[in-house]
């Protein structure tokens, strides 16, 4: 879809509700359309119209990457709006769980629902400066099995499993792959990243003015964005469920993609 200039891909599958809004997803840093696990988006599409996205300058959408969340933000907002959307639920993962925060607040009659997975408020502590491990895992060259593996699975023996299998489902696609994101979209990401993540407790009074219902959920150790962050995205969240996976870290859903699908379906509503 052209959005601002840009051409904007997407994928828009499951079937329409009459009670229930598409559900939009948001990427990770480097995230593609390719790297949404299908088991997670079958179970999210049992009853319900999903849509996830390239926003400008990832994967096969031209234009150019923002350096900042809030301008991704109204990147995401251009295009729900070129699509007709009125009311919409938002699924977050990691910077795609910013982006769904900046959405809400600064269009707050638009999501229905929220879902903040693996992600940090604004101004967090522990999230301005990756480690030296998570910063060579996430931001090398090229993006091979021996860094994600460690930066999204817990290390242990069944989750690294799981992310093979995962690693197996996400390449099983062969025709009409979407492209890797490019390298200056990754530091266009990373600054935003860093950006959102310099400490400053002030920024945390924002959550308070997320009123939507919100599910926030995480793996026991994730080492990119801190699960006690995900406590704290909880805690000021007004009513906010919180539900932390064993065993798993950043990339939790894509170890549990059937059990936290329908933990999901069961917040949203069916």
């Amino acid at each position: 879809i052209d959005v601002a200039g840009d051409t904007l891909v997407y994928r828009r599958f499951g079937t329409p509700s009459t009670s229930l809004p598409p559900l939009v997803l948001l990427q990770h840093f480097r995230g593609n359309l390719d790297y949404w696990d299908p088991l997670l988006l079958d179970v999210l599409a049992t009853d319900r119209e999903v849509i996830t996205v390239d926003l400008p300058g990832v994967g096969g959408s031209t234009g150019t990457t923002p350096v900042d969340v809030g301008d991704m933000a109204r990147d995401a907002l251009r295009f729900v709006d070129a699509l007709g959307l009125k009311t919409i639920d938002v699924l977050g993962f990691s910077l795609g769980g910013h982006i769904a925060q900046e959405i809400a607040l600064v269009r707050p009659r638009l999501p229905r629902r929220l879902v903040l997975a693996g992600t940090a408020p604004q101004g967090a502590p522990d999230l301005h400066r990756w480690s030296d491990d998570v910063y060579e895992y996430a931001c090398g060259d090229g993006i091979t099995p021996e860094n994600f593996l460690p930066l999204f699975f817990s290390g242990s023996e069944t989750s690294v499993k799981r992310g093979w299998e995962y690693l197996a489902r996400t390449h099983a696609r062969s025709d009409d792959r979407d492209p890797e994101t490019t390298l200056a979209c990754r530091d266009a990401q990373y600054q935003a990243l860093m950006t959102w993540g310099i400490p400053e407790s002030s920024k945390l009074e924002r959550l308070s003015a997320i009123t939507q219902p919100t599910l926030v959920a995480n793996g026991d150790n994730d080492t990119m964005m801190s699960t006690k962050n995900s406590h704290l995205l909880a805690e000021r969240i007004r009513g906010a469920q919180l539900r932390i996976y064993p065993d798993s870290g950043h990339g939790f859903l894509d170890q549990y993609p059937v059990d936290f699908g329908h933990h999901i379906r069961q917040f949203l509503g069916r």
